[in-house]
């Protein structure tokens, strides 16, 4: 186990993973409290964007604005990705789908009765 000046817990191999931001174990993280779940609201507003950095040049279609619930977001995905027969993958609060899938997540999305944005 190593520790700095201030106290933070830099590596351990008895405690597992540590949280970035307190420097404790994550069992113990003092800042869950931010990570918290949060109910899916009856009324989503889905923010749609695509980006291509950091991913060497390739697209992904990224659905964000999406509450903070691991549950949702995970079953929203495959669903996703089922629809639109691509990969993807979950965020904190968004969905990101490979490629180009604007036109087909919005009529997706639409179809929720979600207003969609972007």
């Amino acid at each position: 186990m190593a520790i700095t000046k201030g106290g933070r817990l830099l590596y351990s191999t008895e405690r597992g993973r540590i949280c970035p931001k307190c420097g404790q174990p994550e069992k113990d993280c003092r800042c869950a409290l931010a990570k918290a779940e949060e109910p899916v609201p009856a009324k989503i507003v889905a923010k749609l964007r695509m980006e291509k950095s950091g991913r060497g040049g390739k697209t992904v279609t990224v659905v964000d604005g999406l509450p903070r619930n691991r549950e949702f977001l995970k079953t929203l995905a495959g669903e996703l990705k089922k629809a639109c027969g691509v990969g993807g993958t979950t965020g904190e609060t968004s969905v990101e789908i490979q490629g180009d899938q604007r036109e087909t997540l919005r009529v997706l999305l639409a179809a929720r009765g979600w207003t969609v944005k972007g």
